[in-house]
């Protein structure tokens, strides 16, 4: 099985106690430019809703999709951990994709290490769907029709004795 990763439009509601705490320390400028925008407007990017996108996925024949994981507070591992059977292991290709400006900035504003982003952020990664390895292309086709940016960022495999003392979610 696959894991798809659909796109966040920014930091959604996570962390925005520790972005304010950073922001009111730092004295950051708001109207600072990040990516394409001013750090204001990318703070408050309107959050995507996933619901209609999800609902497609699951309505259309030629997709398999497993389950879904809600990328909020606690980050990648922790939220598809909630949903990965016992047995399994997912492998995360963090190399596959280059999380939103906003989190750089934070990161380096407040000297937040990597780690604490992703157990804090959605990093970028609104949404995870686990599909059958077979409907990955018609996944991804079906989301681009829809407007939604996502790519394959891991995959499901039986867990190991070795990753026993690992969590769920493993990154390469």
């Amino acid at each position: 099985d696959a894991l798809i990763a659909l796109a966040s439009s920014g930091p959604h509601s996570n962390g925005f106690s520790l972005i304010r705490k950073i922001l009111e320390v730092s004295k950051a400028d708001l109207q600072q430019t990040v990516g394409d925008k001013s750090l204001a407007d990318a703070l408050l990017e309107p959050t995507r809703i996933y619901t209609k996108d999800c609902l497609a996925l699951v309505r259309d024949s030629t997709t398999d999709v497993k389950a879904f994981s809600h990328i909020t507070g606690g980050g990648l591992a922790a939220n598809i951990a909630r949903v990965l059977p016992e047995g399994l292991h997912l492998d995360i290709s963090r190399g596959s994709w280059t999380p939103l400006p906003v989190f750089s900035l934070i990161g380096q504003v407040g000297s937040v290490e990597t780690a604490e982003l992703e157990r804090t952020f959605n990093m970028g990664i609104g949404m995870l769907a686990i599909v059958d390895g077979n409907s990955v292309a018609t996944t991804t086709a079906l989301l681009a029709d829809r407007g939604v940016d996502s790519w394959v960022c891991g995959r499901v495999r039986a867990a190991t004795d070795a990753d026993e003392s690992d969590s769920p979610a493993k990154g390469g």
